[in-house]
């Protein structure tokens, strides 16, 4: 079983993060931190294998977590889970040793992949001994590495799924396909389309909400 710290101060986010992480087989949550420090203090009490590590934490940088993670020994392996896009910090994030790269918003399926190559990557350079050639290191990085996505019915695109399931996380009582589609930038029929392939795949959710005369109108939340 890999065991996971989820260091994320929006407590919103740290419990889906928790939950999306626990639904996958192999992996355990052995608890969140919501502060750079907390993260550090957690780790030198309890060392785990993998950090999902938010970069905008209020008291330090992620990348500073990284570099205190190395300095104390902590040999815990990091993906990054954030909304920067800047290239210089994806470099610094290598550098720093981060072993993924994870952008918000995203879908369970998306951190699933990630979580799934990680353990395949866990897989493939566990016990003792020597690797047999350059072949095998080059098979256990692209393992890691691997770009693959799930498959999207034809006309849709990873970002816009990923940008409705953020929308999603950030409304806690749930969005109408109206609310969604204004939020993303795109029609009400899309934004249902989106929602009910997210519904289909066990993100989200449906939850009519009856206010007046007439058909209820459908609401959608995380799952």
């Amino acid at each position: 079983m890999i065991s996971v710290l989820i260091v994320e101060d929006e407590e919103l986010t740290a419990e889906a993060n928790r939950l999306y992480v626990e639904r996958v087989p192999g992996f355990r949550v052995a608890g969140v931190a919501r502060s750079g420090g907390e993260a550090v203090r957690a780790l030198r009490r309890e060392p785990v294998d993998l950090v999902l590590l938010d970069l905008y934490l209020p008291d330090m940088h992620g990348l500073d977590v990284c570099r205190a993670m190395r300095a104390a020994g902590l040999p815990s392996d990091v993906i990054a889970v954030t909304s920067a896009r800047d290239l210089s910090v994806v470099r610094s994030a290598v550098s720093a040793g981060v072993v993924q790269y994870l952008l918000k918003p995203f879908t369970f399926a998306l951190l699933q992949e990630k979580l799934e190559r990680y353990a395949a990557f866990r897989s493939s350079i566990s016990g003792p001994g020597e690797v047999s050639g350059q072949g095998e290191v080059d098979r256990a990085l692209s393992t890691l590495r691997g770009t693959a996505r799930p498959h999207l019915p034809k006309g849709m695109t990873a970002d816009t799924l990923e940008a409705v399931a953020g929308a999603l996380r950030d409304a806690a009582d749930g969005l109408s396909a109206q609310a969604v589609g204004t939020a993303v930038g795109v029609s009400r029929v899309t934004a249902r389309r989106y929602l009910e392939h997210l519904v289909d795949t066990g993100v989200a959710r449906r939850v009519p909400r009856y206010g007046g005369p007439g058909r209820p109108e459908l609401r959608y939340t995380i799952a």
